[in-house]
């Protein structure tokens, strides 16, 4: 009978690029950032988008934002596992073409549709990218506490990609074409370019898997069909067909996923891994502190242009200090994490998170911006804390070998958590939005179409004010705009309670699930005790090593 041999305890060597490992920390981490600042720097550009495009829905808006994360989550694993077999630093480099050359296609978008579809071809390019660059470290910085800082810088660069991306997109806006926060990214990624070509060391897995097809169409397929059911169960309603059929088809999918993936010889994703506390630990951590963080910097920068009357460039500066603060977590958790250890960290930034969202749902369109920086500092402070030791901790559980394959499992929680935090705390504010402004604007003098479009968008219900004053007086706009602002801050307010809920419920999960010391990846046939599933046979799952008995 056929027995499972893989081998992860791969020895760690030593690092002897020298110097030039520091050059690969610099390149991967400007990589990063490019790759998270265009996550978030079309939010800055959404108000503009309506006007550009057409009066673009809010269903639309939540494409062009979820469309990126989507494609960037769900080819994550297939480009990790990729990256340990044919070369780190090669699927770093094509990944980086795909990204420029998508990003010129957004550019020159002419429709929302276009755009869209732009979007989520630039999240196949990032999907190439980001594990690449976490295995590039790991293989770098062999040294724990070495790894730790480097983590940490990274995890530090992912942060203030976020915050920077409103600020270069509000400044790019105010000074050229909306399409240039797409074209920036070309020269940026020239430089990354050159900067792997010249201080990348090639790494890759020895032990050299092979591809499952089935796993990826299973997770593909599913992940699509869950998220479009998130999106769109506003406009379609909850318990309409559509998005019922689109709900059972993905529980069956990713549940013949789960049931492939268990037993197939070569898995895209080995389960096995989860059967460490650190590494799971680590993922529920990242997974959760994303949910919160992208669904508020979707709902915050539009709070900013459509309540406070900022237009990009201001919305993006106010966002700044966030990044200062998501820095300043990072450093605290390289500096202290020996001492105080993941659990502790990680629980804590996410208790200091959940604290933020709460503190949110007290914010009103009068609220004074210091306020709403000491609420930055708490979300940017805790998301620094659990990126950083997460990721170490996810990192830590695997062999050198595996570095991809643990990357790209580390950035799908993170993209996966922040697409569903798009998804449904933007879903969520669709609903308490659209259910306020149809009743008070059931009677309203206005017309029929002006009525549509304030129920679909916020930025066309900008527009429609614009318009009532124009016509009839500020009296009359003042009538439609406060409502308006109710509404935003009625799905505000209950999109950040729920995240806020969600995080300090994942507080109290990952300092539960988390071992007190570092927790050891226990080789593959035999985890904690716990026997290695059969596998499905050579023929259906195949091209991998099986020793004969």
């Amino acid at each position: 009978m056929n027995s499972f041999a893989v081998n992860y305890d791969i020895p760690i060597q030593k690092n002897r690029n020298g110097r030039r490992r520091w050059g690969a920390l610099v390149t991967v981490c400007l990589a990063v950032t490019v790759i998270v600042m265009d996550g978030s720097i079309v939010n800055v550009a959404l108000p503009t988008l309506v006007e550009a495009l057409g009066g673009t829905s809010n269903s639309q808006l939540q494409w062009i934002v979820d469309a990126y994360l989507l494609s960037f989550a769900v080819f994550l694993l297939t480009a990790g596992s990729s990256a340990d077999r044919f070369g780190r630093r090669k699927l770093l480099t094509i990944g980086l073409i795909v990204f420029a050359a998508s990003s010129v296609g957004a550019a020159f978008s002419e429709s929302a549709s276009w755009l869209i579809a732009w979007r989520a071809a630039m999240g196949v390019g990032a999907a190439m990218i980001f594990p690449a660059t976490l295995a590039i470290l790991t293989d770098a910085f062999p040294e724990p506490a070495l790894r730790r800082v480097a983590i940490g810088v990274w995890a530090g660069c992912s942060g203030l990609g976020v915050a920077i991306g409103p600020v270069a997109g509000g400044w790019l806006l105010t000074q050229y074409h909306w399409g240039w926060i797409f074209f920036i990214n070309v020269p940026l990624i020239v430089i990354v370019i050159v900067g792997a070509l010249l201080c990348v060391h090639e790494s890759r897995d020895p032990e050299r898997t092979a591809f499952d097809p089935v796993g990826n169409a299973l997770g593909i397929l599913g992940l699509l069909a869950l998220v479009w059911a998130l999106i769109e169960g506003p406009v379609w309603g909850w318990l309409s067909g559509e998005i019922l059929v689109a709900l059972a088809f993905a529980l069956v999918l990713i549940g013949g996923f789960i049931r492939w993936e268990s037993r197939c010889v070569s898995p895209m994703l080995d389960l096995r891994l989860f059967r460490s506390r650190s590494f799971t630990g680590g993922c529920l951590a990242i997974t959760t502190a994303f949910f919160g963080l992208f669904g508020f910097v979707f709902m915050v920068t539009q709070y900013f242009q459509f309540l406070q009357g900022y237009d990009a460039l201001g919305a993006g500066v106010r966002t700044l200090p966030f990044a200062g603060f998501i820095v300043l977590g990072s450093m605290i958790a390289a500096r202290f994490g020996e001492r105080l250890g993941v659990r502790a960290l990680a629980s804590a930034g996410l208790a200091l998170m959940g604290i933020g969202f709460l503190w949110v749902t007290r914010d009103t369109v009068q609220t004074p911006y210091l306020i709403l920086v000491d609420q930055m500092g708490l979300l940017g402070v805790g998301l620094g804390l659990v990126s950083a030791s997460a990721t170490d901790s996810i990192m830590a559980s695997l062999p050198a070998g595996k570095a991809g394959v643990g990357s790209s499992i580390n950035d799908t929680a993170r993209e996966i958590g922040g697409m569903f935090g798009v998804a449904i705390m933007g879903s969520l504010f669709n609903v308490m939005y659209r259910g306020d402004v149809t009743e008070a604007f059931a009677i309203a003098p206005l017309p029929e179409i002006a009525r549509e479009g304030i129920r679909d968008s916020v930025g066309v219900a900008i527009g429609v004010i614009e318009r009532v004053e124009a016509a009839a007086g500020p009296v009359a706009a003042q009538a439609v705009r406060l409502p308006v602002q109710e509404a935003f801050l009625h799905g505000f307010h209950a999109s950040s309670l729920m995240a806020g809920f969600v995080v300090l419920l994942g507080s109290v999960a990952v300092y539960l699930c988390l071992p007190r010391g570092a927790a050891k990846f226990a080789g593959a046939n035999q985890i904690e005790g716990q026997r290695v599933p059969e596998p499905v046979s050579d023929a259906v799952c195949g091209l991998t090593e099986i020793t004969g008995s």
